[in-house]
């Protein structure tokens, strides 16, 4: 992809200083860049790796242009500005529209997607126009995919769920998975439960390798709209998310828990089932929720493992930590008077 650097300024609603003339064959790391390339400085951190940048046109702020020794384009949020760029120059896979190397049900209804090579498509399946399906997708019953989506290979969905439009799935994704419901009879023997729920997916959705979600009980799994996920997450059955959530990797949620709008939740946390999570929260890495979250706010949670009669008397004394130093704090004054 080459882009003249006065069409690029249009593109990310910039104010270009220098020679719009330029072409841009391609985007690179400020240290990296070269003649031909565009780059971005989001902080003060990197002024001097930008006055030694070799590239064509850097994206910085007003603060920031003074310093620069190419040409300029000015924007408010350079890193905003860098990520919407990028996607003009970003590379797809090749995809054959053959529909002869996939399996494709007679009742599916394809609206001009291309669908890959080693592809089944099931019974009333509805693909929406210039959606691309990779190789080696399953698309099972009942399936409905929105229009201008992309689905990367080795991605399976199982029946009855549903996509939006303008969702990225990575490979090895699965959505629709039986969820982890069981029941103990009286000689302690598990008896599953099944699942026939389905996942309901709305737009603009992005969903990182190999991330499972699993089908609701009996209602839906709900993943709503501009919702970011990152790769190797698991969100069990009936869980709720909430607009514009995004969750880092390894995060695990537990069944028939409601995330929020806008929440922010990172690597490697843990999130108890049957809880509530309101909106613009932000979990740091690593942590374990096991109770509702009622306010905005950030959060953090973890602790040594041990065993749960000692966490109930540790837990106990944490929770009284407060009064106890105000305790010890009126003590103090008594002494001293």
């Amino acid at each position: 992809m080459n882009l003249k650097l006065s069409h690029i300024a249009e593109l990310i609603g910039a104010k270009l200083i220098g020679n719009g003339e330029v072409t841009i064959k391609g985007v690179n790391a400020l240290d990296s860049a070269k003649v031909g390339q565009i780059t971005y400085i989001a902080t003060n951190k990197y002024q001097n790796s930008l006055s030694q940048s070799k590239a064509s046109a850097v994206i910085l702020s007003a603060e920031l242009s003074a310093l620069c020794p190419t040409n300029a384009l000015v924007v408010s949020n350079p890193y905003l500005a860098f990520a919407k760029l990028t996607h003009h120059f970003k590379q797809y896979s090749s995809v054959c529209s053959d529909n002869s190397l996939a399996v494709i049900e007679p009742s599916a209804k394809l609206n001009n997607a291309k669908i890959s090579p080693g592809c089944f498509i099931g019974k009333n399946v509805c693909v929406g126009e210039n959606t691309i399906i990779g190789p080696n997708c399953v698309i099972e019953d009942n399936v409905q995919i929105g229009a201008n989506s992309h689905l990367f290979a080795n991605i399976v969905i199982h029946k009855d769920c549903q996509l939006g439009h303008s969702c990225v799935i990575s490979s090895g994704v699965v959505i629709g998975s039986e969820g982890f419901g069981n029941a103990r009879d009286n000689d302690k023997i598990w008896q599953t439960i099944a699942h026939i729920g389905k996942v309901v997916i709305g737009n603009n959705v992005t969903i990182g390798a190999n991330t499972t979600i699993d089908r609701g009980t009996i209602d839906d799994t709900e993943i709503h709209n501009g919702v970011r996920l990152d790769n190797l997450i698991h969100i069990a059955h009936n869980v709720i998310i909430g607009e514009n959530t995004a969750i880092a990797a390894k995060t695990g949620i537990a069944g028939s828990t409601t995330l929020g709008k806008r929440c922010m939740i990172g690597g490697m946390v843990g999130i108890v089932g049957h809880i509530t999570i309101a909106d613009d929260v932000i979990v740091n890495a690593t942590s374990t929720v096991d109770k509702n979250i009622t306010k905005a706010g950030m959060y953090t949670g973890f602790f040594p493992l041990m065993t749960h009669k000692g966490w109930k008397k540790v837990g106990m004394w944490l929770i009284k930590l407060d009064k106890i130093a105000k305790v010890l704090n009126i003590k103090l004054r008594d002494i001293k008077k």
